[in-house]
């Protein structure tokens, strides 16, 4: 109860859960005892609400930023010992799923791909870890004026990764491929921000040091957006059994020929 709690209240709602059970049970070619099949749910729920508490590290680590609040900064870090449990614990439900069943390649891909999502929520969530560290040194210092919208590139990063998880909740895996597209405007941010911070440290070199804190701020942004694109890309394997990992055309560039 506890957990679905938690899951409720930070990424998405019991109907939310509910509705992914019956998603994914309605479209198992073959029934499943309910002994295997609560130990698959089990393993989803895990993700769920691994999913909510790397958001809400990540909410807080950008708002501990902005704030400029050092109690943020402890919340974050704090919270992220909780994150490395749980991809200890869904690692270990998956192997004891494949040494104890005999998986369908559905029930395989959903193994795999929930190694992978655990992973890359986990990475997240050092992002935000790494995040609320630059900021507690920040914090400490004058406030640094610049032209970079953090919150606008942190939002849409956010939106990426709640998005990616929704739709492994729903099962829509065509808007999948809609938020691998995405993550093209992140880099562009990341990009723009970073010729900014270079041209303050240009010209005040005091400014160095702070524009440095920020400079990995941004970058810490982006592989949020990143690892968003890889759990989307993941959801799309899952249902689709289609690996678009390495597909230009999927991430919004031209293929090789075309780019030569």
């Amino acid at each position: 109860m506890e957990k679905s709690r938690e899951i409720c209240v930070f990424s998405v709602n019991r109907l939310e859960v509910f509705n992914f059970h019956a998603t994914f049970f309605a479209t198992r070619p073959t029934p499943m005892s309910q002994f295997w099949e609560q130990r698959l749910v089990n393993i989803r729920e895990q993700l769920l609400l691994m999913s909510g508490l790397a958001e809400q590290s990540f909410v807080l680590s950008i708002r501990a930023l902005m704030e400029r609040n050092d109690k943020l900064c402890d919340a974050v870090e704090a919270g992220d010992s909780r994150i490395d449990d749980l991809e200890v614990e869904v690692d270990e439900m998956v192997m004891t799923f494949m040494a104890t069943h005999a998986p369908t390649a559905r029930d395989c891909r959903m193994m795999l791909v929930a190694t992978k999502i655990s992973s890359n929520l986990e990475r997240i969530a050092d992002e935000a870890t790494k995040i609320v560290r630059r900021a507690r040194d920040l914090n400490g210092k004058p406030p640094l004026k610049s032209a970079i919208d953090i919150a606008s590139m942190a939002g849409a990063a956010r939106e990426m990764l709640h998005d990616s998880i929704s739709v492994f909740v729903d099962g829509n895996h065509d808007r999948s491929v809609g938020i691998i597209a995405r993550d093209r405007a992140v880099d562009e941010m990341k990009k723009q921000a970073e010729r900014e911070l270079v041209g303050q440290m240009m010209e005040n070199s005091k400014e160095v040091d702070r524009a440095l804190h920020l400079m990995t701020v941004v970058r810490a942004i982006e592989r949020v957006a990143d690892h968003a694109t890889n759990i989307a890309e993941e959801v799309f394997y899952f249902y689709k059994a289609q690996n678009i990992r390495h597909e230009p055309s999927v991430k919004g560039a031209p293929p090789a020929s075309e780019a030569r």
